[in-house]
């Protein structure tokens, strides 16, 4: 999942980025919303975390003209106000979750995974894929009945299959979904966790498409 944060926050911008990193997906962090419109320009994002006051301008108004442009990127409100005339106008400006600060990271990354699952059309966190059972809220993974261990970068990976399944997917939309602006990423680096992927999961959890990506396998 690529995740654009807008925090102007310092101190708790930088703790958020390090848990999305972490969780093994990719973020970019901007301060300011003209340089939030600037990167939404460029990239692709499955989610923005949106602060409410920011230097330039209030995030209501920002998110009320993604609405309007037909934008439905899922965007979960990280904000300082508490009242519940608050929450109820981020949400009827189209936000999909409201989290007041002070929050708990863990808390965040279950806020994300779920607003995640509901936009992949599957709000279900237990799936099974073949002789996989898949905890999509606690990450976990069973084969055969026996528990897999997988990095964060492994399951970011696998997740993205999970949630497009059938759907072709390049190296570079697979990057994206991996690794934020700037970051070097080996040429090879897809193909290793590819390779690493089906010897915990199995040969045919991944399908390559000679030239075109992968895309997951039949259950």
């Amino acid at each position: 999942m690529r995740v654009l944060l807008i925090e102007d926050d310092t101190v708790l911008g930088a703790a958020v980025r390090d848990q999305i990193v972490a969780d093994g997906q990719s973020v970019d962090w901007v301060t300011r919303l003209d340089a939030a419109a600037e990167a939404m320009a460029v990239a692709a994002y499955d989610l923005v975390l949106l602060d409410l006051m920011l230097p330039d301008g209030r995030g209501i108004g920002f998110l009320k003209g993604l609405r309007q442009r037909g934008d439905v990127t899922a965007v979960i409100i990280l904000t300082a106000l508490d009242q519940i005339s608050d929450r109820i106008e981020g949400l009827n400006a189209g936000a999909d979750d409201y989290l007041v600060k002070p929050f708990d990271l863990s808390e965040l990354s279950a806020r994300i995974g779920s607003v995640a699952r509901r936009y992949s059309g599957n709000p279900n966190p237990i799936i099974t894929h073949g002789a996989l059972e898949v905890d999509l809220a606690s990450r976990s993974i069973f084969r055969d009945g026996k528990p897999v261990q997988l990095t964060a970068r492994e399951w970011a990976l696998f997740e993205a299959f999970l949630s497009r399944p059938g759907q072709l997917l390049s190296k570079a939309q697979l990057e994206d979904k991996l690794y934020a602006f700037g970051v070097e990423i080996d040429s090879n680096t897809i193909e290793v966790h590819i390779s690493r992927l089906r010897k915990k999961l199995g040969a045919d959890v991944v399908l390559t498409e000679r030239g075109m990506g992968y895309r997951l396998g039949a259950p």
